[in-house]
């Protein structure tokens, strides 16, 4: 074997190649392609990929309950808006009952008088 340094040197002579993740690599004789072996002595990558999927497994699982509380929050939130805007339109409709609904008639006639002066001030403007 060749010196200590490096490591894996009888895999297909591609000690100057080799990776810290145990693939080695050989030229193949006639060809520009490369092949790459996967060390035996870094087996453990399965486990390390079944470590990662758990990881993100758990990841995903906490960021789902982390989004569905928010989504209740924001539920019970839109539950109190619409409470409030529902005894806000009680309150108005009482206000209207007791004080007549004569105000309703003034809002649109002056409505209908600024569109009118509006019109008109238009088809002045262009002569």
């Amino acid at each position: 074997m060749a010196s200590s340094s490096h490591r894996g040197s009888d895999y297909y002579g591609a000690a100057p190649y080799r990776s810290r993740e145990g693939l080695s690599t050989r030229q193949v004789a006639s060809s520009d392609e490369i092949q790459l072996r996967i060390d035996p002595m870094h087996g453990d990558l399965d486990d390390e990929i079944t470590g990662l999927r758990k990881q993100v497994a758990q990841d995903i699982q906490s960021e789902a309950k982390f989004q569905n509380d928010f989504l209740n929050q924001l539920q019970m939130t839109l539950i109190k808006a619409q409470a409030g805007v529902k005894n806000n339109m009680r309150r108005l409709n009482k206000s209207i009952i007791q004080h007549g609904g004569n105000h309703v008639i003034h809002v649109v006639l002056f409505a209908l008088l600024c569109f009118t002066v509006v019109y008109f001030w238009s088809k002045l403007s262009r002569r």
